[in-house]
């Protein structure tokens, strides 16, 4: 891959806009069980004035809920609906006897299973078709929308993010704890999304066009329901003008999920400017990929992670700190420098969500994993 060097950022123009969301489960605040109370929870939210009518909304199972933030410019005011969303839903989560957890696999052995479907057309025709999938999509994850308005550059964006993917599934990894054992993954959550039919990595396109007309196909020759399910790890948004990146297991604290985001603009703003400097498009083989990414799903950032420059295995804090390098030009345009660099400086000293997780079960017990998740899903 070509170096970000060869590239040059405009000088004047802002960052591009984003927006995130954060998926959430609904658990016992005794055993950690999952309770089916999405329906209760979300109606007496939007009772609350500090949430708008459209920010928190269902998900597959009625254990689950989804928040998305407004449309933000900085890393800071991202935070703030962050904080502002996860502080205000715990409370109301709480007042129908809910423990909030930004928690991207259910870790604790099953009270009540299945958990409900979410009474929706969509979701029911899922659970005709693939009953046992979604009987286990106890799964959450974090998708960053960073604004592309043009077409062809958000196509052209995609392919040229597909070589990050891997580093962004080990730096994010955060589940490896599913319904009481421990997996022996970094992201569990990755292992369970990828059993749909499309998922993971996502193919080169060749234009906007043909991301359209391929995109189509699937649905047009009922091979998915709609567009909604293409589950690639990053894809053009249906619904806006971004391009949507899916990679990342939710994150347990909030500055992480910011981290993250920052990182994913600045991914973003630097394969832009390197196709406006007419570098050529990576073109690793779609099995390197694959198999990049389930290694960083197993794995995560202990040992080695596969550096997006050329896809080459280098001990993770290193191919971390060698990342913000290369990406610091975007980071300090759009102002991220120093907070992407504070916090990614921490969870290098503390580890991920995944490591954090397994070091509260092996010194405390299950008990303590419970009361992590709550206390690491409130937190500043």
């Amino acid at each position: 891959m070509s170096r970000y060097d060869d590239a040059v950022l405009p000088e004047a123009g802002r960052a591009p806009r984003l927006g995130v969301e954060e998926e959430f489960l609904l658990l016992d605040p005794v055993n950690g069980g999952l309770l089916a109370r999405a329906s209760q929870v979300r109606s007496r939210s939007q009772l609350h004035l500090a949430l708008g009518l459209d920010e928190v909304q269902h998900e597959l199972l009625l254990a689950q809920l989804e928040t998305a933030t407004p449309v933000c410019e900085t890393l800071p005011e991202l935070g703030g609906h962050l904080l502002r969303l996860r502080h205000t839903l715990s409370e109301v989560a709480t007042g129908e006897g809910c423990v909030l957890a930004a928690c991207a696999a259910s870790p604790f052995a099953d009270i009540v299973w299945p958990v409900p479907i979410t009474d929706n057309p969509r979701y029911q025709r899922m659970h005709e078709e693939a009953q046992l999938l979604t009987d286990e999509q106890l799964i959450n994850g974090l998708h960053v929308h960073v604004e592309i308005c043009d077409d062809e550059a958000r196509v052209d964006a995609l392919n040229r993010v597909r070589p990050w993917l891997p580093f962004l599934v080990a730096l994010s990894a955060s589940s490896p704890l599913w319904r009481g054992a421990d997996t022996g993954f970094a992201s569990w959550r990755y292992l369970v999304s990828h059993r749909w039919p499309v998922s993971g990595v996502p193919p080169r396109f060749e234009d906007a066009e043909d991301y359209r007309r391929r995109s189509q196909d699937l649905v047009d020759r009922g091979m998915v329901a709609d567009i909604g399910q293409l589950y690639w790890l990053v894809r053009a948004s249906a619904k806006y003008p971004t391009l949507e990146v899916r990679a990342c297991d939710v994150q347990m604290r909030a500055d992480e999920t910011v981290l993250l985001a920052g990182v994913i603009r600045a991914v973003i703003m630097t394969v832009l400017a390197e196709a406006e400097a007419g570098l050529p498009t990576p073109a690793p083989s779609p099995e390197t990929l694959d198999a990049a990414v389930w290694y960083s799903a197993r794995h995560g950032l202990t040992g080695e992670v596969h550096d997006p420059r050329d896809l080459r295995p280098r001990p993770a804090a290193k191919v971390v700190r060698d990342v913000l390098d290369h990406l610091e030009p975007a980071l300090r345009q759009a102002g991220d420098l120093r907070y992407v660099r504070t916090v990614a400086d921490r969870v290098l000293h503390e580890g991920n969500g995944a490591m954090r997780l397994r070091r509260v079960l092996d010194d405390h017990g299950w008990p303590s994993v419970l009361s992590y998740l709550r206390d690491q899903t409130q937190s500043l």
